[in-house]
């Protein structure tokens, strides 16, 4: 990587580092709202300014509808996305041809638990050094689970006909079962991108602790922080807040349930110590 890690300067550096921030995601296309937690440009074009200069190549295994690819597209980064389900790659080649911008751009087919063979399928021996990974893997399977009797997007997505999880395939993240499992292979994915990230890159992981059946709390974000730690180094997290969700009467009149309108972005970088 440059020594110069972007091309701000010092008034947009400390506005960057604040370590909390508001989006409210813009209105979807009626394509996008195929996918049912479409990730908003917003945030990766506010993340993508700080860790990449202009030009520079950045990764997110878990692409959905191209909302990383077409952020990159708008600010002249070149930029790899691989996802899971036919039917979002589509439409999200559709929202990439329809950006203007600049550099290269491909938004792959397949299971990124196989990532390592879809980049030297698509690029031979010249597979890209990545500067930058952000993506917003599933909530464990948080799209699954009942959200009580309350009247959410969620339910009213059901009630229109649209997709309420990603996918019914196997493989799917979304559908896996074991919490630990679901860790696991979270890692293992960022874990096979280890060799095609340029030292001190760094990654962001956008991620939402979840109130499962039974009033069972996951910590996805602490204990993501704690596995990806295994082979990249934690520096901090940012908190991503939403200030336009609606408020949902949750656990009244007994029991404490709060209203998440928040995620957490981890940011880890891999560091590679110079050997003497």
């Amino acid at each position: 990587m440059a020594d110069k890690l972007n091309d701000l300067d010092g008034k947009e550096w400390v506005k960057s580092t604040k370590s909390w921030f508001v989006v409210n995601p813009q209105s979807r296309s009626r394509n996008q709202m195929t996918h049912p937690a479409k990730f908003p440009e917003e945030v990766v074009t506010r993340f993508v300014k700080y860790f990449t200069r202009s030009g520079g190549w950045v990764i997110d295994p878990f692409a959905g509808v191209a909302s990383t690819m077409v952020a990159c597209k708008r600010l002249a980064r070149s930029s790899v996305g691989i996802e899971l389900n036919p039917e979002f790659v589509e439409i999200g080649q559709s929202e990439l041809k329809r950006a203007s911008g600049f550099g290269s751009h491909h938004i792959l087919a397949g299971d990124s638990m196989d990532i390592a063979a879809i980049l030297e399928t698509q690029f031979g021996e010249d597979v890209p050094e990545f500067d930058y990974l952000i993506t917003s893997p599933p909530y464990y399977n948080m799209l699954r689970k009942s959200r009580g009797g309350n009247e959410t997007v969620h339910k009213e997505r059901g009630e229109m006909g649209l997709k309420q999880f990603y996918s019914g395939l196997p493989s799917d993240l979304g559908n896996i079962e074991s919490y630990d499992d679901y860790l696991e292979c979270v890692g293992q994915i960022l874990d096979a991108l280890f060799p095609y990230m340029a030292n001190e890159a760094y990654l962001t992981v956008v991620v939402q602790n979840m109130r499962d059946e039974g009033n069972v709390f996951r910590p996805i974000a602490w204990d993501l922080a704690r596995r990806l730690s295994d082979a990249y180094e934690l520096r901090q997290e940012q908190v991503w807040c939403q200030d336009n969700k609606r408020l949902g009467c949750w656990g009244f009149p007994s029991t404490y349930v709060s209203n998440v309108h928040h995620h957490y972005c981890l940011i880890l970088q891999k560091h590679v110590k110079d050997e003497d």
